[in-house]
């Protein structure tokens, strides 16, 4: 065979080849962690949270209001509700009856997940503090992460009502939060070429847009770039 159809036919295997691999594996690139999905230390439910109990995303990151970082709540605000929620309904529920048929007092019931809470507050199932106990932080895995070289900042946006959904993702479906976009540069001047410089009073029933806005909002590399 001829030295040069054999190097062609060589060249054009690898080609073909290395298409496969991209088109069949999670071929992405550098520093793009879409999907990015972590275990945390608690199991904590979005879907249930902020999906069937409707709370709303600043009722926990409140630091999206007037900081660029939305913050991770403190374990004491989600005593709020955990002071008086031990457990799941229908746990807490089947304790009742069964105590009603036992005739005594309904015991209190912590599922797994609370008590880690618990244990970072260093309390006891009855959410005494437990000297036995030393409270610590609880070590969340961050899911969203951004260059250091790029200013995000949370309150420019919230301010402008752009929905938390818009970079997050339908959170309110997650069981685990996981990073939707790819939050790559592109995708965050897409947004920013189809949304006018100043914000529109808001229709819900109108239509998002995908073509760029003749007066968008500013793509100048010092607006995300000092």
């Amino acid at each position: 065979m001829d030295p040069r159809v054999f190097k062609m036919l060589l060249v054009i295997a690898l080609v073909a080849g290395g298409a496969v691999v991209v088109a069949s594996s999670d071929a992405r690139l550098a520093g793009n962690h879409q999907g990015y999905e972590p275990e945390q230390p608690i199991r904590f439910s979005h879907r249930l949270h902020a999906g069937e109990l409707a709370i709303d995303c600043l009722y926990c990151h409140f630091g999206a209001e007037k900081s660029r970082h939305a913050g991770i709540p403190a374990a004491g605000l989600c005593m709020n509700c955990h002071s008086q929620v031990t457990a799941a309904k229908d746990a807490m529920l089947e304790e009742e009856a069964l105590a009603t048929a036992e005739g005594r007092a309904p015991r209190t019931i912590v599922s797994p997940e609370i008590r880690k809470l618990y244990d970072a507050l260093g309390l006891d199932s009855e959410r005494k503090p437990d000297p036995s106990k030393t409270p610590r932080p609880i070590e969340w895995v961050r899911v969203h992460n951004l260059p250091d070289f790029v200013w995000f900042d949370h309150r420019v946006h919230v301010a402008r009502a752009v929905a938390c959904e818009s970079c997050h993702g339908p959170v309110q479906s997650m069981e685990r939060v996981r990073q939707e976009s790819d939050l790559s540069m592109g995708w965050c001047l897409d947004c920013h070429r189809t949304n006018p410089a100043v914000a529109a009073p808001l229709d819900p029933a109108a239509p998002l847009s995908s073509s760029p806005h003749p007066d968008h909002v500013s793509t100048d590399c010092a607006s995300c770039h000092f």
